[in-house]
C-alpha cells in the first residue's frame, strides 16, 4: 500500500460531509424562498415532483419533508399561495411575524436588529437595497445560512461563523415563530 495515497474511507467520509454541506445548504435557500413571499408556481412545480425518499432512512428532516411534498401536492397554488398571505401577510397585523426583533424585543426594528447588522458587517454582508425586508426577517437569515455554508471565502464561510451566527441571530427566537 502507497502512503502517499489518502485512504478511501476517509475520501468517503470527506464527500459524505460535503454532500451534507451542500443538502443543509439547499435547504437553507429554499427555506428563505418559502419565508420570503408567497412561493411562486415554478416552486411549487419543482416541490410537487421532488423525491421523498431519504438517502439514509431516518434522518432528521425525512419526514418534515415528506409531508410538505405532500401539501404541495395535494394543494393547489392558489391555495398555498393565499395561506401565505393570510399567515404572514395581508392588512394589519400578521397572524405570525418573520422578524426576530418581535420575537426578541417585542418590536420591530429594535436592538437585535442593530446588533444584527454590526454583525452582518463584520463578515462582509449588507442589505441590498432593492429588498424591502430588514435584515432580522427569516428569510434573510436563512438566506445568510446558506452563504455560511456554501460561500467560497473560507474565512468567513466555516463552521464556527455558522454555529456562532446560528446561535446568536436565529435560535433565540425561530422556535417561537414556528
Amino acid at each position: 500500500m502507497n502512503a502517499n495515497l489518502p485512504d478511501s474511507t476517509a475520501l468517503g467520509a470527506v464527500s459524505s460531509a460535503l454532500d451534507e454541506e451542500t443538502a443543509r445548504a439547499e435547504i437553507y435557500g429554499l427555506l428563505s424562498q418559502l419565508f420570503y413571499a408567497p412561493p411562486t408556481s415554478e416552486l411549487l412545480a419543482q416541490i410537487r415532483v421532488a423525491a421523498t425518499e431519504a438517502p439514509a432512512a431516518g434522518g432528521f428532516l425525512e419526514e418534515p419533508w415528506r409531508e410538505l411534498v405532500a401539501a404541495a401536492r395535494e394543494l393547489g397554488d392558489p391555495a398555498i399561495q393565499d395561506e401565505y398571505i393570510a399567515l404572514f401577510g395581508g392588512v394589519g397585523k400578521p397572524e405570525i411575524y418573520l422578524y426576530g426583533s418581535h420575537y426578541l424585543s417585542g418590536f420591530l426594528n429594535e436592538k437585535p436588529l442593530a446588533r444584527l447588522r454590526t454583525d452582518l458587517a463584520a463578515l462582509g454582508l449588507a442589505r441590498n437595497d432593492a429588498m424591502s425586508e430588514t435584515e432580522d426577517h427569516i428569510a434573510y437569515l436563512c438566506e445568510v445560512m446558506r452563504y455560511l455554508i456554501a460561500g467560497d471565502d473560507a474565512a468567513v464561510s466555516n463552521l464556527a461563523k455558522q454555529r456562532d451566527f446560528f446561535v446568536v441571530h436565529v435560535l433565540p427566537w425561530s422556535a417561537r415563530m414556528c
